[in-house]
């Protein structure tokens, strides 16, 4: 089951390098909520693994964003002790744009930061040039 969260990029962390096979990259959202007349702030730390951890490369610190993850949970045992672990995993982030507001020459945010081109043969070229 995929979720989503809007707020605002705390923070960007580098990729480590956990295994010789395996990396991750942390970074953290601030969601502010206007509960019954009373703003509570949370920090949410979201982790992006393999080939995800560059996702969070084209949005700034201070950007909102919204951020498409996976809630993964793990147990662990060692010693007879038993321990569990959840994990945000984000597959996908979009920068929000505040209304009237034109993107950054630099940074222009048209489709969703995850985007890959496809390189099949199946796909139909049908530009005049």
């Amino acid at each position: 089951m995929s979720y989503e969260l809007t707020g605002k990029l705390l923070i960007k962390f580098d990729t480590t390098q956990r295994t010789e096979s395996f990396k991750t990259r942390e970074f953290v959202v601030e969601k502010s909520e206007d509960i019954n007349g009373k703003l509570i702030t949370n920090y949410i730390k979201f982790q992006c693994v393999q080939d995800r951890t560059n996702i969070i490369d084209r949005v700034n610190e201070g950007d909102e964003i919204k951020v498409h993850f996976n809630i993964r949970g793990s147990k662990w045992e060692k010693d007879g002790r038993v321990s569990y672990f959840n994990n945000l995993d984000a597959w996908r982030i979009e920068q929000i744009l505040k209304p009237g507001k034109e993107p950054d020459s630099d940074n222009e945010y048209f489709e969703p930061l995850d985007t890959f081109t496809s390189s099949s043969e199946d796909t139909i070229d049908d530009l005049p040039f």
